[in-house]
């Protein structure tokens, strides 16, 4: 299974009587859902914002994520959410081959409640299966691809099987509120690529769904093994890429170990950039906040990856820093730096406590300004603005979990507050979450005596909105 962020809608072309397509028979790397759990954990009550549209989904990420058969109950996605590293789900929403065809958790409100809470959710179709795969049908009442390639050997009752299939995952993922240019994944199981009319027709099949699903509102993912169906897709890509729609995006399932998008089967080129997903590791348990799921690990890197847009305060006015000092009244003998007095007048400003000259004076407008924030905070107020201050001043948003992967102004706060904490005069103030954030998280939460965990879970939210040293 993969997630990626819209490439362009491919032209339908037909496939003329003649085309004859010779596809190296690819390494068979064996993938599988995972069985269903033997109870699902208790679901909790939850608040949503009804006024809030569903984001698309997944969005530009770059981070890791797990696929799991059951969609799991609230409690284990609230615990996972705040205690793992995970911002990235999978989730079976329809197909007649998928072992969890029951899906008891899996309502609209679920879907609004995980997409509202941070997670970028990847919808999974498991429909009808290569013919010549050794595991399908799985039920009887589950049909395989079409292998006929009809009487102009282009796999008309294959291709008619995928457009059906888009129309059925389209409804299912509409019903469920997962908004129209979010990537659908197809997952085609693993098979023998050397069995032309098998893969042919798995072909076929695989780009009516893309022109079905594209052709609807969203993008296209296939998920296969990287030794077989992607390897088939990745073969036909550059040796016949006018015989068929390819998908926007892919899913890899390699399982290495390696939290990476590449894979000795697939030419680099292929899907980049931000085109692709790996299942880097295959079913294991994992227990995150005292609740265990049997999941797959993958690492995504789609669209435009995690980005934050540019930021301006203040018409230029620059409140990065490596280090924030003290910032005392002036006297004979001590001037308090204009540049960083300047960054605390334009962050009284956007909060609404100041409305004098941006001079970089600590004057009294200033000192009145900082003496009113902090009463409002809860702190007691005082004619010094120190660090305490400025962790405080930088965290005043809505509480989130940030964790790798995570973009945005709330982490471009995050990093300052770390400056500030001192615990970091290194790190750059980028709004992306990545490896070196996590490092200084954990060096916080060391400093005031929590778990190193390098998730900004609500504890250490409460630690740095309080700026506690």
């Amino acid at each position: 299974m993969p997630t990626r962020q819209p490439l362009a809608v491919s032209t339908v072309r037909l496939i003329s009587a003649a085309l004859g397509v010779l596809l190296a028979c690819g390494v068979l790397v064996a993938t599988y859902e995972h069985p269903a759990p033997k109870a699902p954990i208790g679901a909790t009550p939850v608040d949503l914002r009804a006024d809030t549209p569903n984001p698309v989904t997944p969005g530009d990420f770059t981070g890791y994520g797990f696929d799991q058969c059951l969609a799991p109950s609230q409690k284990a996605m609230n615990r996972w959410m705040s205690s793992s590293p995970f911002l990235a789900a999978g989730i079976y929403i329809s197909g007649k081959s998928r072992a969890c065809r029951d899906q008891p958790n899996l309502t609209p409100a679920w879907i609004q409640h995980q997409l509202q809470a941070g997670w970028k959710l990847l919808p999974i179709t498991l429909g009808p299966q290569a013919s010549c795969s050794p595991r399908y049908p799985r039920y009887g009442d589950d049909p395989t691809i079409n292998a006929a390639p009809g009487p102009e050997g282009l796999y008309g009752k294959a291709r008619k099987q995928g457009r059906a299939e888009a129309r059925t995952t389209v409804d299912v993922a509409q019903r469920l509120g997962i908004t129209a240019g979010s990537t659908l994944w197809y997952d085609l199981e693993a098979f023998d690529i050397g069995n032309t009319r098998c893969r042919k027709s798995a072909l076929a099949f695989l780009s009516a769904w893309t022109t079905g699903i594209n052709t609807l509102g969203y993008e296209s993912g296939v998920y296969s093994s990287a030794g077989s169906g992607l390897k088939m897709l990745d073969d036909a890509r550059v040796n016949t890429p006018d015989a068929y729609d390819f998908p926007d995006a892919i899913w890899i399932a390699r399982w290495d170990g390696v939290a990476n998008t590449s894979t000795s089967y697939l030419r680099d080129d292929g899907w980049r950039p931000g085109g692709r997903m790996k299942q880097y590791e295959g079913g294991h348990n994992e227990t995150w906040g005292g609740v265990t799921i049997n999941i797959d690990r993958d690492y995504l890197d789609l669209g435009k990856g995690s980005f934050a847009p540019e930021e301006d305060h203040c018409n230029g006015v620059n409140i990065n820093f490596k280090t924030y000092g003290r910032l005392f009244p002036p006297t004979k003998t001590y001037t308090p730096p204009e540049g960083q007095v300047r960054a605390v007048q334009c962050l009284l400003t956007e909060r609404g406590r100041y409305e004098g000259k941006l001079n970089g004076v600590y004057n009294d407008a200033t000192i009145a300004a900082v003496g009113a924030w902090q009463q409002a905070h809860g702190f007691t107020p005082r004619t010094m603005f120190g660090p305490r201050d400025w962790i405080a001043m930088h965290m005043d948003a809505p509480d989130s979990v940030l964790k790798v992967g995570s973009a945005g102004p709330v982490v471009r706060r995050l990093q300052r507050a770390l400056h500030a904490s001192g615990v970091t005069t290194s790190l750059k103030v980028t709004g992306v979450y990545g490896a070196a954030t996590a490092t200084a998280v954990k060096a916080y939460q060391a400093l005031v005596g929590l778990k190193q965990t390098g998730i900004v879970n609500p504890r250490t939210n409460d630690r740095l909105d309080r700026g506690v040293l």
